[in-house]
């Protein structure tokens, strides 16, 4: 089989099995950006005088994001682009990504703001973990990273919040809320409207396999940490990985058809499941649904502490 590129004679650096198209590094890097592009238009809904605050971990994802995102808006002198890196507090990782993540910003000149969980919290990721808990690392970190990165880019003004989420991400969140049933969770991973309090949150390369992801990175020298981070390992998550890259192996485009069967129903659940608004928490006065914010349940804080 030629290992030239489809579209022209060059030598090719990779072979979509779901597109059945050979890339040339040319060719690639256009199709990537093509595909983030679009997912801009379509989705981001950037306007004049935005200020779009870019959720930087130093990970491929976050890093591809940030390169793609200033690479495509830099002639727009309207838009403001602030990288905003969350230290976890995770030991023998963390300081990495930070590293990684300070060095492409500062090579971009782009505005970089770093927070940690033990200066927000008190406590860092490790900390929180050392005794009892009753939930996993991930939850402990998905829900207050989020919960950071929604307050500081509020509090720099911000109009948009964009995430690194590639396509593997949003296919196995898609399945895993299948897979629990949870159809309200389901239609939160696209919201429909703005809510109080909460920056309208972007996903840009949700339309490019992780892969792909990885090999832009690699093919424009980004300095970027490839390292896993080390509690990875305790969730769900990974045997839904696992499932989902053997269907795509035995069949190809299984994960662009999962995200495709998503957005083509999820304005019709959202109908049945309305999100609510948002009302301040009664503890710490961030927007959330109910009385108390999953952040301040999961820090066990209570009013008189607080």
């Amino acid at each position: 089989m030629s290992s030239k590129c489809t579209k022209c004679n060059q030598r090719s650096v990779i072979f979509q099995k779901y597109s059945g198209m050979r890339l040339c590094r040319k060719h690639f890097i256009e199709d990537v950006e093509r595909k983030i592009k679009l997912t801009i238009r379509k989705e981001a809904n950037i306007a004049k005088n935005d200020t779009i605050a870019v959720a930087l971990s130093g990970g491929k994802d976050s890093s591809v994001l940030l390169y793609v995102l200033h690479k495509t808006l830099k002639e727009r002198p309207d838009i403001r682009i602030v990288a905003i890196t969350v230290d976890e507090g995770i030991e023998g990782y963390r300081s990495h990504t930070v590293q990684s993540a300070a060095i492409l910003a500062q090579n971009m000149g782009i505005e970089h703001i770093v927070v940690s969980f033990e200066q927000e919290f008190g406590k860092s990721l490790d900390e929180l973990i050392s005794g009892e808990r009753v939930q996993g690392a991930c939850t402990y970190c998905g829900v207050l990273r989020k919960s950071l990165l929604n307050r500081i880019a509020r509090n720099i003004g911000a109009t948009k919040l964009a995430t690194g989420h590639n396509l593997d991400d949003e296919a196995q969140t898609i399945f895993l809320n299948h897979i629990r049933g949870d159809v309200e969770r389901l239609v939160r991973l696209a919201p429909t409207r703005e809510l109080d309090g909460l920056i309208l949150r972007s996903k840009p390369l949700r339309k490019i396999p992780e892969k792909e992801v990885a090999l832009y990175a690699f093919l424009n020298d980004l300095p970027v940490d490839y390292s896993e981070c080390p509690y990875a390992g305790e969730a769900m998550r990974g045997e839904v990985r696992d499932v989902l890259n053997d269907l795509e192996v035995n069949h190809p485009g299984t994960k662009y058809s999962i995200l495709s069967g998503f957005d083509k129903m999820v304005q019709i659940l959202a109908k049945e499941y309305t999100q609510t608004n948002m009302s301040g928490c009664q503890i710490c006065g961030e927007p959330c649904n109910s009385n108390t914010c999953q952040a301040c349940k999961i820090l066990g804080r209570n009013i008189i502490e607080y």
